[in-house]
């Protein structure tokens, strides 16, 4: 058995047996490899986002949080190629990580034989960028999450003119311009709704602050309502 069969195997078999454990050496000797081999396949699983987690003691052993897996999924390999496009078209854009970690995550769990085919057509795809294309802003974590959970970030902005400002305010959302990403948030310095060029933003931290809700109006932030295009899902 070859590693990815084996890491596949194990996932599979912990989502049987989950919330029930499988000690390292169980394993070594199931996949008869070692068991260090076993603690550096649990790691490589860990970091792509399996959701794996170890239970210290005598007793102990290696468990699969059912409720965070996935189960065998049927995406051709098309399908999944055509994610990992997405994503690499999506450098520097919003969530680009978690986006990164869930492809891990569905490729961990596709059949082995969609698996395969699916790496070996994503090698026949190419991406020509410009220069400028290469100089992307990648979103900040802080941004992202602050969006997610609603809370109010705190930032220091240089304007067009290079003045640097201090200021509090509450993303709403991200919008994608001719100048890269932009944060649309209510300033409360200003006390109006701003949008805020990424690559301006020299630091943003999260602080404990609630965000109101606030409707988005595109004309608000000078963005046109009908040149506004919603992510679907």
């Amino acid at each position: 058995m070859n590693r990815t069969d084996r890491l596949y195997a194990i996932v599979e078999e912990l989502r049987a047996i989950s919330p029930r454990l499988r000690s390292a050496r169980e394993l070594a000797e199931r996949y008869e490899v070692s068991v260090r081999t076993i603690e550096r396949d649990i790691c490589a699983l860990q970091q792509a986002g399996i959701p794996i987690y170890a239970d210290v003691g005598r007793r102990g052993g290696y468990a699969l949080d059912k409720s965070m897996s996935l189960p065998p999924l049927n995406f051709t390999p098309a399908e999944t190629v055509a994610l990992a496009v997405a994503l690499a078209r999506h450098r520097g854009g919003p969530f680009e990580q978690a986006g990164h970690s869930a492809l891990r995550k569905i490729v961990a769990v596709l059949p082995e034989r969609n698996a395969v085919a699916a790496r070996d057509l994503a090698t026949r795809i190419r991406f020509l960028d410009s220069v400028d294309a290469q100089q992307h802003h990648q979103v900040p974590a802080v941004i992202e999450r602050a969006i997610e959970v609603g809370r109010v970030v705190r930032i220091c902005y240089l304007d067009r003119f290079g003045a640097r400002t201090e200021r509090d305010v509450e993303p709403f959302a991200l919008v994608s311009g001719t100048n890269g990403w932009y944060l649309a948030a209510w300033c409360r310095m200003r006390d109006s709704p701003r949008c805020f060029r990424l690559d301006r933003i020299a630091s943003a931290a999260a602080t404990e602050l609630p965000a109101p809700h606030r409707p988005f109006d595109g004309a608000a932030w000078d963005i046109p309502d009908d040149g506004l295009r919603v992510v679907a899902l």
